[in-house]
C-alpha cells in the first residue's frame, strides 16, 4: 500500500524563505501562520515503509522544526510488529493523518479496502483522519468501507468524478451519502485531473464543484495540489485554481470558511 502523505498539525512559524506559496497567500490576504501555507507538500521517496522508515520520521523532524511545514510524504507497504510504536512516533511529530492511494499502481500489488480498514482501526486512538485518493469506480466498490470508517474520512480531489456526468454519477451519490452521514469531508482540488475544457477556467468542473460545496460546507477543504504532478503538465496556474474555489464555493464567505475555518477544524490549526 502506498499512502502518500501525512498530515502535519502546526507547531512552528514558517520561514519566508522556505515558503513556495508567497505569491498565493498574497492573492488570497492571509499570513504565513493562516490559510494556504499550512498545506506545504514534501513526498520523501526513500520511506519505502512508512512503519519503519527512520528517513520519513528524520525529514519530518527536521522539516517541521526548520519550516514549520505540515504535511509530508511517505511510502508505506506493510504494518509490522512496531506498527503502534511508529505511530506514536509520528504523532509526536504533529502527524494528523493519513492518505491512503488507490489510483497509483504498485509494482507489488494493490491496494485494498482491508489495508484501509485496518489503518483506520489503528490511527483512531491518535485522533487521525483517513483521506483516500481513489478513482470514482472505485469510490463505489468502496462504500461500504468508507461508510463504516471509525475516523473522520476525507475523500479528495472531488472523488475523481467525470465532469460530464457530474452529478448524475453514482459516485456523486454515493459521495452526498457519506457527506450527508457527517463523518465524511471533501478535498475540492485537481479539476486538472477529470476536466475536459482544461485550463484556465474547468469550467466544466463547476456545477459538481458548486453541488458539493454546498452540500457541506462546514466540511470541504481546499489544496493547490502543486507541483502538480498527477498528468497536469505545465499547464496548471495556481492562481486559475484559487478563481475555481470561489466559483466552486458561490460566495466569499463560504470560501473564506474553506481556507481558514474548516482547515482549522480538521488539521488542528
Amino acid at each position: 500500500m502506498r499512502c502518500a502523505h501525512a498530515y502535519f498539525r502546526p507547531a512552528f512559524r514558517a520561514v519566508p524563505a522556505l515558503d513556495p506559496h508567497a505569491a498565493r497567500r498574497a492573492r488570497l490576504g492571509i499570513s504565513a501562520i493562516a490559510g494556504a501555507y499550512r498545506h506545504v507538500a514534501h513526498r520523501c521517496r526513500h520511506a519505502i515503509d512508512l512503519w519503519h522508515g527512520q528517513c520519513l520520521h528524520d525529514r519530518c523532524a527536521a522539516t517541521v522544526g526548520r519550516a514549520g511545514a505540515w504535511r509530508r510524504g511517505g511510502q508505506c507497504r506493510r504494518a509490522g510488529d512496531r506498527l503502534d510504536e511508529e505511530l506514536d512516533a509520528l504523532a509526536r511529530e504533529r502527524v494528523c493523518g493519513l492518505r491512503v492511494n488507490f489510483v497509483t499502481p504498485q509494482s507489488w500489488g494493490r491496494t485494498t479496502p482491508e489495508m484501509l480498514n485496518t489503518l483506520a482501526a489503528r490511527v483512531q486512538r491518535l485522533g487521525w483522519h483517513i483521506q483516500v485518493f481513489a478513482h470514482a469506480a472505485q469510490i463505489v466498490e468502496l462504500a461500504p468501507h468508507l461508510a463504516r470508517l471509525p475516523v473522520p474520512l476525507v475523500i479528495d480531489h472531488l472523488g475523481k468524478i467525470d465532469p460530464s456526468v457530474g452529478t448524475a454519477s453514482d459516485a456523486y451519490d454515493v459521495i452526498r451519502r457519506l457527506l450527508d452521514g457527517g463523518n465524511t469531508w471533501m478535498k475540492l482540488s485537481g479539476a486538472y485531473m477529470c476536466s475536459a475544457s482544461g485550463a484556465p477556467g474547468y469550467r466544466d468542473t463547476v456545477p459538481v464543484g458548486r453541488a458539493l460545496a454546498a452540500a457541506a460546507p462546514e466540511r470541504m477543504v481546499w489544496g493547490s495540489d502543486w507541483p502538480h504532478t498527477a498528468g497536469a503538465g505545465d499547464g496548471v496556474n495556481d492562481a486559475d485554481l484559487v478563481d475555481l474555489l470561489r466559483e466552486w464555493c458561490g460566495s466569499d464567505a463560504v470560501m473564506d470558511r474553506v481556507l481558514t475555518q474548516n482547515a482549522a477544524a480538521l488539521y488542528g490549526f
